[in-house]
């Protein structure tokens, strides 16, 4: 799944940081430049290119995966319907998306009692024109959407983003 589901006519690539430069090469053997955006940061700024690309851009769904801990959840947090999938489980959140761009989420989070708001493991929109895959894994996360939300994300000079084909074998660090 971290590409996301299956059904879009596009998919890219979010890179966090650049693709391996050979083979065997390790996440700690990259450099990025101090001033680079963290994951979290990336994601929010591919859903704010994303908006333009829903119908339903004040009501969209997170999922967050469980395995940050639970002290990192509010506590009504926990109470919320979980998601299982094959290796993972996720808590199921529903969100205006602005919110999640702005920083207001994270906000509301902490206001909650949770320690600090992980970066999303999927986030949508209720019209499910698009979504956004990031598992804990691989050194990007996989967009599933219209051909021409993923030439918006390409056009964007804050993102590292490329195509992809869905069945093909992705990079990987090892």
């Amino acid at each position: 799944m971290t590409l996301g589901p299956p059904g879009f006519a596009a998919y890219a690539r979010l890179r966090f940081i650049p693709d391996p430069a050979y083979a065997g090469q390790s996440e700690g053997d990259v450099d990025v430049a101090a001033d680079h955006l963290s994951d979290a940061a990336q994601i929010r700024a591919a859903v704010e290119t994303l908006l333009r690309h829903t119908g339903t851009p004040d009501d969209g769904y997170l999922l967050v995966w469980e395995g940050w801990g639970h002290e990192v959840f509010p506590r009504r947090a926990l109470l919320r319907p979980r998601l299982t999938l094959p290796g993972r489980a996720y808590h199921l959140f529903r969100v205006p998306l602005p919110d999640l761009v702005s920083g207001a989420a994270e906000a509301a989070w902490e206001r909650e009692g949770g320690s600090w708001m992980p970066e999303p493991a999927f986030v949508w929109p209720a019209d499910r024109a698009w979504c956004v895959t990031a598992d804990v894994d691989p050194h990007w996360a996989g967009i599933g959407a219209a051909p021409a939300a993923v030439d918006a994300l390409l056009a964007d000079p804050r993102l590292d983003v490329v195509r992809t084909d869905p069945d093909a074998q992705q990079p990987f660090y090892h």
